[in-house]
């Protein structure tokens, strides 16, 4: 699975975007979808996540409440719709899938990852 992720660019704090994940190669709707995001000079830290159905939803304590992602599997797509954006979410933002079915909040247990786009809020 090739994952391509975009969306990112520069938005004054309390805007929104909406980041786009699009697969090819084969359908990722066996895999599990996460998103994950990291600052300058901070490690890989998960956002968001899908199961493979898109039907069990997970987020960080950080994004809950402001962070929406959804996956159609028709599509081969999942969106992460980001709002009240502040500026401690900027950050370059990765897509990524396992090969599995239930989301897991560990970047090491993902399989395929996209090059990441970049998010940046001015304050």
């Amino acid at each position: 699975v090739q994952l391509q992720a975009s969306g990112g660019g520069l938005v004054q704090a309390g805007g929104s975007l909406r980041l786009s994940c699009v697969a090819s190669g084969r359908t990722f709707s066996n895999n599990a979808v996460g998103w994950f995001r990291q600052a300058p000079g901070q490690g890989r830290e998960f956002v968001a996540g899908t199961s493979a159905s898109g039907h069990s939803v997970s987020y960080s304590d950080s994004v809950k409440g402001r962070f929406s992602i959804s996956k159609d599997n028709a599509k081969n797509t999942v969106l992460l719709q980001m709002n009240m954006l502040k500026p401690a979410d900027t950050a370059v933002y990765y897509c990524a899938a396992r090969d599995g079915i239930e989301i897991v909040p560990r970047d090491w247990e993902y399989d395929y990852w996209g090059q990441g786009t970049l998010v940046t809020v001015s304050s």
